[in-house]
């Protein structure tokens, strides 16, 4: 009996060393794409943006709340190198870094995840003095990013949500048009360790 009680307590030992980890608890990298129109008339041309990201997420850094069946609501710090094609507007490109907080609530299963991530940063545009167009090459970037996660796997997951971003030199030219886009972003997001 002694022995049969060992036999399964090694068992269950196993089975928790095995287990697949939260996805939320581990170092990440993601590849984004979307397409994103221009949705405020600062500007007289009609931007059409295809933004591509290589995106960084860390494993959780403060967790606010835990639910009884497993469910959590985490934050996880975001760090992304941005280029974005631009397809319709004065300019041809804009490549930038950006970081933000990631906030994620996660299923009990720990297999979906609603997010919302809310930041900016810096980067250069290749401005050619058109009127309406940037002003200069140094803009910086905020964007919103809204949306729904499912894994895959242990290790594969795919993001999808409706992503802002506006783009300006925060002043530094007269006049100051700024660039407002919205559109939808897709991602494939792998676990790193």
């Amino acid at each position: 009996m002694l022995l049969g009680a060992a036999a399964l307590a090694a068992q269950a030992q196993a089975q928790v060393q095995t287990r697949s980890p939260h996805p939320a608890d581990h170092w990440e990298f993601a590849v984004e794409s979307g397409w994103l129109a221009k949705v405020r008339d600062n500007s007289p041309h009609e931007y059409r943006i295809v933004p591509v990201q290589a995106v960084w997420r860390s494993p959780v850094f403060a967790e606010v709340w835990r639910g009884a069946a497993g469910e959590r609501l985490v934050l996880r710090h975001r760090l992304a190198l941005v280029s974005e094609f631009i397809r319709n507007g004065p300019e041809d490109y804009y490549v930038a870094f950006a970081g933000a907080p990631s906030l994620q609530l996660w299923s009990a299963d720990g297999r979906q995840a609603a997010f919302l991530e809310v930041g900016g940063g810096a980067g250069f545009v290749n401005s050619k003095g058109v009127p309406g167009g940037q002003g200069q090459d140094l803009s910086f970037n905020w964007f919103a990013h809204l949306g729904w996660r499912r894994q895959l796997d242990a290790r594969l997951g795919v993001t999808a949500g409706a992503y802002f971003t506006h783009h300006s030199n925060l002043g530094m030219t007269d006049p100051n048009p700024g660039i407002d886009v919205l559109g939808l972003n897709i991602g494939v997001v792998w676990t790193l360790d």
